[in-house]
């Protein structure tokens, strides 16, 4: 491998909306997502400011990510999604995201999501939370015979994250 190239993770691959919208993935592991994009025109309502379903596509995505690492690799899917927005983020604006499990259960996780964005008028550089939420995800579910190799290619390829 070329030492002069950075290393870019395939968000296309792990989540195509996230990588639509410019979603760089930081970090992944069992007990944290990190990640951040900056805010464009793809992810603003019409007044400049950032989508709130675009909010809750990060955190579902994030989320569902980690509960899928933290579960095995198994399939699983979000079954609730509580979104509070609570500051705008502006066009060109740099929006940070984290998810951390609250709860690792068999079949059952619940995730935090939090996006922010930093406060550069101050000389500590604080953090502004845009939004905050949580999702619960049911794992351990049966894998359809057509995509059954789907998690062990991708688990394949990009197990370096």
């Amino acid at each position: 491998m070329d030492p002069s190239k950075t290393f870019e993770p395939k968000n296309e691959i792990l989540d195509a909306p996230l990588h639509e919208i410019g979603f760089e993935i930081s970090e992944i592991s069992p007990q944290k997502i990190t990640g951040h994009f900056s805010v464009t025109e793809k992810c603003c309502n019409p007044f400049k400011v950032l989508h709130g379903g675009v909010s809750a596509l990060i955190a579902e995505s994030l989320a569902s990510m980690g509960a899928h690492v933290t579960s095995g690799f198994q399939r699983m899917a979000g079954v609730h999604l509580s979104i509070h927005h609570l500051k705008s983020a502006n066009l060109g604006e740099i929006v940070h995201a984290e998810a951390k499990p609250l709860n690792v259960g068999k079949s059952i996780h619940v995730w935090e999501v939090n996006l922010w964005k930093s406060d550069n008028s101050s000389k500590l550089g604080n953090r502004i939370l845009i939004s905050s939420s949580r999702l619960t995800v049911k794992t351990i579910m049966v894998v359809p015979e057509k995509v059954k190799d789907a998690a062990a290619n991708l688990i394949k390829k990009y197990a370096k994250l």
